[in-house]
């Protein structure tokens, strides 16, 4: 059986994904158009660099997520954590343009993929995540 944190981790994170898809979905006109302001980019095309994009933003930590909570693979959980932390560190969170929706909506993402994140260094979490199986049930 799961530990309670690694339940509490599958709820936020996948929530995280959701959220993140329909921020896309709000977004990517905008995106689209940023894209194309940039001449090299604008000749392969705007909507599917955008939506390419997308999808390995929305596919990678999807995998991870799937080894983390249903195969406790402690390498994913690793590799989740450099990619959040790459993330936070080249993440926008300025909101000097005022508050929009897909702004807001980034910054809910990221605070739930952080608390996600922090609740696999919980003890059963570790524990189970190590293949400690005694220890968390």
């Amino acid at each position: 059986m799961r530990p309670q944190s690694i339940v509490l981790f599958d709820r936020l994170f996948l929530a995280s994904l959701v959220l993140a898809l329909i921020n896309a979905v709000l977004a990517y006109s905008t995106l689209v158009e940023e894209v194309e302001a940039d001449p090299a980019l604008a000749q392969i095309g705007g909507g599917p660099i955008v939506l390419g994009v997308v999808l390995a933003s929305l596919l990678i930590p999807l995998v991870l997520w799937y080894f983390i909570a249903r195969r406790a693979s402690n390498i994913a959980k690793w590799l989740l954590v450099a990619l959040v932390a790459i993330g936070l560190f080249f993440g926008n969170f300025s909101f000097s343009e005022g508050f929009s929706l897909p702004a807001v909506l980034g910054l809910v993402v990221t605070l739930l993929q952080v608390v996600a994140i922090v609740l696999l260094f919980r003890a059963d979490a570790r524990a189970w995540l190590e293949g400690d199986t005694a220890a968390s049930e």
